[in-house]
């Protein structure tokens, strides 16, 4: 609905919708200058006293002449304020999103215009480098849950005109603010165009947990399947690598991770530090990191398939088995410590930090010491679970690192009950997972490695001395 020329429909319309004089912080401010009433509108904690005092002493620095070249909310803005985001807007629903979202909503007489005062001051902490993705050297800043202040980020270090950030509005009651930010000349086209469709096509009420909720409003199809589809990052500098190559960037406001499309299981293997140190040592810490991978998949089962099948060790590797009998199978000893590893974890989530160490000695030590001396586990069940435990940290994706935690349980589960045969079948079917796991655009997830393309398959794997790019 648009706006009246008349004032007082107006302020009546405006009041009704939103609800004025119920909540404490929706405040209307009068202005009566030379006979001319200004109403003003806003939310307290969205704005700053000195910046409406600033439009105060514009109203009443005009003359009486000066009100006769005013007819308009266009006016006002050319010859009467000196605030510089300032805007026009008719519609009474948008009006109330910019009130809601912190704007000012200025009305004056005989306007069918409102005039849109961008004074927003959003609560917002400092750009400290994000916990999960610290590096030894580079850039120690990352996003915060402004999202204006994410753009900026990202514009600091990518100075070309053809980066664009596009608005979007979602959520018929929370209307969250969501940008999807990309470079014109690079952008991957189809990504781009499903991206803008689903958006366009989305259909629900708040984005309540910001980036986890739009992913499941748009890949709500494939939820049983773990493996991540989007990649998350609070480093503007991998953000900004990434829209250089093509990729896109989603901001979801009140959220300081953004969304990276598309992503393939190689892109969530990438770390920030490979890049930042020199190109020999960068490469080690690659290959150390999938060396570290496969072992985190592959030795619970293997083990377990090897206490299974003792002959198939040679007597100078027998000290890998057990030398006492132990009460539960092997391969319930590694699901029951999986159960409990993820366990302490919630713990400490929810733990202190003063009391952080007390639950890691407690968890690491003496729970450890208690199941070997009772018969629960074996020692060598603990200390596989403590590698595979602590291996775990080693892929920068926590998302990917719970794909691979899964799939490990599936194997183990399947070697135990099924032996030899059952490890075949497991591997078979996470292989096949994979395969069959899209993007989301639908192209392979397993790209450069299926369909195979060497050149941009060894710029994933191996960094080169030429190669410029940081992900």
């Amino acid at each position: 609905m648009e706006l009246y020329k008349n004032l007082e429909e107006n302020v009546h319309e405006i009041r009704k919708l939103l609800d004025l004089g119920h909540s404490f912080d929706v405040i209307e401010r009068i202005i009566d200058v030379h006979d001319s009433k200004f109403y003003m509108y806003y939310l307290d904690g969205f704005i700053k006293d000195t910046n409406l005092e600033y439009v105060r002493r514009d109203l009443y620095n005009l003359k009486p002449e000066d009100f006769k070249k005013i007819n308009t909310a266009d006016d006002l803005i050319q010859k009467g304020l000196s605030s510089i985001e300032c805007s026009t807007e008719k519609d009474f629903e948008k009006i109330v999103t910019g009130i809601l979202s912190g704007q000012t909503a200025l009305f004056g007489e005989n306007w069918n215009k409102a005039v849109m005062l961008d004074f927003r001051t959003y609560p917002a902490r400092g750009v400290e480098e994000p916990e999960k993705e610290k590096v030894l050297h580079g850039s120690h800043d990352g996003f915060v849950e402004t999202i204006v202040f994410n753009t900026a980020l990202i514009r600091r270090r990518i100075r070309d005109p053809h980066l664009v950030f596009e608005m979007h509005s979602i959520g018929s009651i929370s209307r969250t603010d969501l940008a999807v930010g990309y470079m014109t000349n690079k952008v991957h086209k189809k990504a781009l165009e499903y991206i803008n469709k689903v958006i366009d096509e989305l259909d629900i009420k708040s984005l309540t947990l910001g980036d986890q909720s739009f992913i499941e409003a748009i890949n709500h199809k494939s939820w049983m399947n773990p493996f991540p589809k989007a990649r998350y990052t609070e480093r503007p500098d991998v953000a900004s690598c990434q829209i250089m190559e093509g990729s896109i960037v989603v901001l979801i406001d009140n959220t300081s991770s953004i969304l990276i499309f598309p992503s393939g299981i190689f892109d969530f293997l990438q770390s920030a530090d490979d890049y930042y140190m020199p190109v020999f040592t960068g490469n080690y810490l690659k290959i150390v990191r999938y060396l570290v991978l496969l072992g985190n998949i592959f030795i619970p089962p293997v083990y377990v398939l090897l206490t299974d099948n003792p002959e198939w060790l040679t007597d100078y590797l027998s000290f890998l088995l057990p030398k006492e009998s132990y009460n539960i199978p092997i391969f319930l000893q590694f699901l029951i410590a999986e159960l409990a590893i993820d366990g302490l974890k919630l713990a400490s989530l929810n733990t202190p930090s003063s009391l952080g160490t007390s639950l890691s000695v407690i968890g690491g030590l003496i729970l450890g010491d208690y199941t070997v001396k009772t018969g629960w586990f074996t020692e060598q069940t603990i200390l596989y679970m403590a590698i595979v435990a602590l291996s775990s940290f080693t892929q920068p994706s926590i998302e990917l690192s719970f794909a691979f935690k899964f799939s490990r349980m599936l194997l183990v589960a399947l070697t135990g009950i099924f032996g030899t045969w059952g490890f075949i079948i497991g591997i078979i079917i996470n292989i096949s997972v994979l395969a069959s796991t899209k993007t989301i655009i639908g192209e392979s997830y397993l790209y450069p490695l299926i369909p195979f393309n060497w050149k941009a398959i060894k710029h994933l794997i191996f960094r080169w001395k030429k190669e410029l790019r940081t992900k």
